[in-house]
């Protein structure tokens, strides 16, 4: 290790896991660690404990984890453990552990082999540990025992899933000797999430229970199913070790001996064993933290940029500074005011793009229902016809008149006059509804304090309220003044003069201009399942026609309907259906659409719907009247066949009132908006600004009005608690420094060097200088002693490596003892002595340096 900035990095990690764990949110940060899988009594747990070199996980048959356990070891002179869900609690004794972890897991999963994804921090100090962060997951099963759920197996597997699909999770992939490795559940599994291998360390355990005359070689020497990190063998405590309380210390030993002795393990014992395992992870999970430490360090900054907004207003809360409450309240208020008037006139900033804001909605209100409500009234031709020809019998009398009646005239379009008041009265209360939403989409803001947006709502719409009722009489006075005098010298209108010779054809005639483009979009054309079903199309709507095509390239046209003598229908939504549906007949009894009478239009809400009735309008097709089916039998027959000459009258008569009314239609569609702005939304916003915190205050105490809701005190504990957890991660990685130069993941090891033993006289001479002419007999074989040989198998001739301690022979206390090389195949036999090997030998004041890509024989 480079320095010693490096090796905090573990720790660096364990703190980062328990700033998250402590508040209950990981914050999406991917940390890095490492996860255990593994079958079911793989031996997954037991190498855990030989690592911590105690006694501490449950143990029994079938499935015992049933947590993932996050296990972090912490190199500490003292030894004892801690649980993070009981805070400052150390545990001692080991037994207590194990007690721990069952009834913490039985309390959430129960007591008959149930699982849960929620895991239980343990952190154990020990001097035998190196820093190490394990997750102990539940081994693979099969089938389900006792209570457990039929789905046991895919439970467990989407949990490992949870972990190890993480590119910041290496996978320690725990699999038995005893059992093929080519039917292994956690390499199989750890494949599909890392099919390359770069995350998957391999551990084999239970070499000691294997068939006799056969072991694990190929596998340790990562030549049957290679990883880019490759295998380590362990031999676990056996059941019996166990239940006899058998010392783990012995157990160790026991494996390092079993290692040297084994024909087919001893050349490969120094890579072999649960210290070189925790040693090899140990430097692993460093070297994998610093490589992901640059993107934890911007993913930290970017969630701590986007805190920044939400935390601002936390920052310098003070809950009993009263100064606090009063420059809160007039924040609130005033942001209130300008997030109002923001709503009604529009803003460039913060533009909401998934929905209409108030101000849009009321302008819909203003240029599309209140014409469309206008047209709705519009008067029945028939039933208008009748009303002018009783009109005018009734002011003639028993006499006949000669000439048209003003009268008459007078009486119609007062009566037509006084029919707006209805669709004029509902604009009103359309726009208050529309200005009591926007209030409240205001004072959501205002959330933290239910009671002073329960004040504020309930003040803005009391004074809304009261305007409602003044614009209206506003309104309706504006409609008297229309009815107080008929100016028939008005510009616009026609006078009796042009009205004699105006047709109802011309009457009727379309005033838009031909082939302008009213309106563009998609609609769903409604047809049973037995004709085709619904089908979405791209909707054209001119002044002379209707046209759908394909999509909105409006390449591919699918029909085109003329507009003459068509009418709309409302529909009633269907009881399955979502969509809100209108349709289009044509008055003549026609086919409009192939053999379909009438066709049914469906659009995603009721806006849309009105807005393309609003559409159609400008285009002249107007709504069906809502009229009595047998009218014509109820009409007297002495209205039904009128004289030239009262027909005549009734025509005249017919064509003033059009003319009028359209003017009056006129100057009341320009005055509503203006009149509504002024009376109701203009003072509105005047009030929100001048007079609304006055109402607050003598509406209750400022205090009772500025108290927190209980879910946003919890809210902004958890915002600042996550904020200066983010910040406390940041300055920790920011402590470490990650310039460094530590020891890279070494590639697999290819031991076919070894059996090509091609002169090795000559490349010794090569490569070292002056060989002793003969070496120690305790060089080649086992020898008894605290510190054996590395090399004890006499099939190979490499000589033992300089930089172990060896038994005391011929090169002891020789300062200038020759170097060895480790690979002499490497050194063609046929160098001059003139040119230098690749590794020339050590001087006498220099160490050893083993170089990182030869692993084969030094850790």
């Amino acid at each position: 290790m480079g320095n010693r900035g490096m090796e905090d990095l573990i720790p660096l990690i364990n703190k980062l896991q328990d700033a998250f764990s402590s508040i209950g949110q990981s914050c999406n940060l991917d940390l890095p660690q490492i996860a255990v899988v593994g079958g079911q009594s793989a031996g997954k747990s037991s190498v855990l404990e030989n690592f911590v070199g105690r006694d501490f996980l449950p143990r029994g048959s079938g499935i015992v984890t049933r947590r993932p356990l996050i296990l972090q070891l912490v190199n500490s002179k003292a030894e004892y453990a801690e649980f993070l869900h009981c805070k400052g609690r150390k545990f001692v004794d080991f037994d207590e552990v194990r007690l721990e972890i069952e009834a913490e897991t039985d309390r959430l999963t129960g007591s008959n082999k149930g699982i849960s994804p929620i895991p239980i921090n343990l952190r154990v100090y020990s001097p035998n540990v190196l820093n190490l962060t394990l997750i102990d997951l539940p081994g693979m099963t099969k089938v389900a025992v006792g209570d457990q759920p039929v789905d046991i197996e895919h439970q467990i597997r989407d949990m490992l899933l949870q972990f190890i699909t993480k590119e910041s999770c290496l996978i320690l992939a725990v699999t038995p000797a005893n059992t093929d490795l080519a039917n292994s559940d956690a390499l199989k599994i750890a494949k599909e999430v890392d099919p390359e291998g770069l995350r998957t360390i391999g551990v084999i355990t239970k070499l000691d229970l294997m068939d006799e005359g056969t072991d694990a070689r190929d596998i340790l020497e990562n030549k049957l199913l290679p990883l880019r990190r490759g295998y380590i063998g362990v031999v676990n405590r056996s059941q019996k070790d166990i239940d006899g309380k058998k010392d783990i210390r012995a157990a160790l030993a026991a494996e390092r001996k079993f290692f040297l002795s084994h024909p087919a393990y001893r050349h490969i014992a120094e890579r072999l064993g649960t210290p070189h395992l925790q040693k090899s992870l140990n430097q692993q999970l460093t070297n994998h933290i610093r490589d992901t430490l640059p993107g934890l360090r911007s993913k930290l900054q970017s969630q701590l940029l986007s805190l920044e907004k939400e935390v601002e207003e936390f920052k310098n809360f003070r809950p009993d500074d009263p100064t606090r409450k009063t420059k809160a309240l007039l924040q609130m208020v005033q942001q209130f005011g300008v997030d109002f008037e923001k709503c009604i006139e529009g803003s460039g900033d913060q533009v909401d793009t998934s929905n209409l804001s108030g101000g849009a909605k009321i302008n819909r209100i203003f240029h599309e229902r209140f014409p469309f409500e206008l047209v709705k009234m519009e008067f029945d031709e028939k039933e208008l016809r009748k009303e002018i020809s009783y009109a005018i019998k009734n002011i003639h009398g028993v006499r006949t008149g000669l000439f048209t009646p003003d009268l008459a005239f007078e009486a119609i379009v007062k009566k037509q006059i006084i029919k707006l008041k209805e669709p004029c009265l509902k604009c009103i209360d359309m726009v208050i509804q529309e200005l009591i939403n926007t209030v409240r989409q205001c004072t959501d803001k205002l959330r933290s304090y239910p009671r002073l947006r329960e004040e504020t709502e309930r003040i803005v719409t009391t004074f809304v309220r009261e305007r409602d009722s003044k614009t209206k009489d506003q309104v309706l006075l504006l409609i008297d003044i229309e009815l107080s005098y008929i100016n028939t010298n008005h510009e616009d209108f026609i006078g009796f003069a042009n009205a004699q010779q105006r047709t109802a054809a011309n009457a009727t005639k379309k005033r838009v201009i031909p082939n302008q483009v009213i309106r563009r979009g998609w609609l769903t054309i409604n047809i049973s399942i037995m004709k085709g079903g619904s089908k979405d199309y791209w909707f054209v709507l001119t002044a002379e026609s209707l046209s759908w095509y394909k999509d909105e390239e409006e390449k591919e046209k699918k029909y085109m309907l003329p507009l003459d003598n068509l009418k709309l229908r409302d529909i009633e939504k269907g009881f399955m259906s979502s969509k809100h549906v209108f349709a289009i007949f044509n008055t003549e009894q026609r086919n409009v659409y192939k053999d379909l009478r009438q066709i049914e239009l469906a659009c995603d809400s009721q806006e849309d719907v009105d807005s393309w009735k609003a559409s159609f309008l400008r285009a002249g097709v107007y709504p069906e009247k809502d009229q009595v089916e047998n009218d014509e039998a109820m009409v007297p027959s002495d209205t039904v066949s009128m004289d030239p000459q009262l027909e005549r009258q009734v025509e005249t008569i017919r064509n003033l009132v059009d003319s009028y009314i359209s003017i009056v239609n006129k100057s009341i569609r320009d005055l509503m908006p203006k009149t509504i702005m002024h009376l109701m939304i203009n003072n509105a916003k005047d009030f929100i600004h001048s007079e609304l915190l006055t109402y607050l205050y003598s509406a209750g105490d400022q205090g009772s009005l500025m108290e927190e809701s209980a879910e946003q005190a919890q809210r902004r504990d958890e915002m600042l608690r996550m904020y200066h957890a983010l910040k406390e991660a940041l300055v920790i990685i920011g402590d470490i420094t990650t310039t460094t130069i530590s020891t890279p993941l070494p590639p697999p090891v290819d031991d076919t060097w070894l059996r090509e033993q091609s002169n090795p006289p000559a490349a010794r001479s090569a490569a070292a200088t002056a060989p002793p002419p003969s070496r120690p007999p305790a060089a080649r074989g086992p020898a008894p002693g605290p510190s054996p040989p590395l090399n004890p198998s006499p099939a190979f001739g490499a000589p033992p490596v300089p930089s172990r301690p060896g038994p005391p022979g011929a090169y002891a206390g020789e300062p200038n003892a020759p170097l060895v090389p480790s690979r002499p195949a490497r050194v063609p036999p046929a160098l001059p002595p003139g040119i230098p090997s690749r590794r020339p030998p050590a001087a006498p004041n220099r160490p050893t340096i083993i170089r990182p890509s030869e692993p084969s024989l030094l850790d």
